[in-house]
């Protein structure tokens, strides 16, 4: 019985490594084309949000007999557009969504600035300054250099993002791995 056990907890870190594996591939891929994955981004994005507007104007049908229908109608409409809009206009949805993540980034760090003067008297106070500035730089960085980061800059920031899934995967599978197998010592 334990040995079925823990054949299916090291066919579960097997799994994991691979997917690991196959997550830093991606996002080493992703790095190396960030055009392609921006616009791959964008698109999916815009999958989603057609598919929630349409989502919303079934609800608003369903739901028409109890208020609000004109309203749920609007905002599934909206949903509809939006999705539309960055279908047919992608380059203009990579530079909204460029533009709203500069935009997140720079009242991101100076909230972060503000909370690390709050958090002066504690100590380690300046690693939350230190991440303030950082985020703070970031976000300017975006802002300043629009729309000539557009079209890389999304790619490169989900292709790292999807890199560094990869390689925590494969490090926790190796050491659940480790843990499962300890080496043998000799005596």
């Amino acid at each position: 019985m334990t040995t079925d056990v823990s054949k299916n907890i090291n066919k579960d870190v097997n799994g994991a490594l691979i997917t690991g594996i196959i997550l830093s591939i991606v996002g080493v891929i992703a790095i190396a084309a960030p055009n392609f994955t921006t616009l791959f981004t964008e698109t999916w994005i815009a999958v989603i949000v057609l598919f929630a507007g349409f989502t919303k104007l079934v609800y608003a049908t369903q739901t028409r007999d109890r208020g609000g229908f004109l309203w749920k109608l609007l905002l599934s409409g909206l949903y509809i557009a939006t999705g539309i809009m960055l279908f047919v206009y992608p380059y203009t949805g990579i530079l909204t969504l460029t533009l709203l993540l500069g935009t997140f980034l720079l009242t991101e760090g100076t909230f972060e600035l503000i909370l690390a003067f709050r958090l002066r008297p504690q100590e380690n106070w300046l690693w939350v300054l230190g991440n303030g500035i950082i985020t703070l730089v970031l976000g300017a960085m975006i802002w300043f250099q629009l729309p000539f980061n557009a079209p890389w800059l999304i790619g490169t920031l989900v292709g790292v993002s999807v890199l560094f899934s990869g390689i925590s995967r494969v490090m926790l599978s190796l050491n659940a791995r480790s843990t499962l197998n300890p080496p043998e010592q000799t005596a």
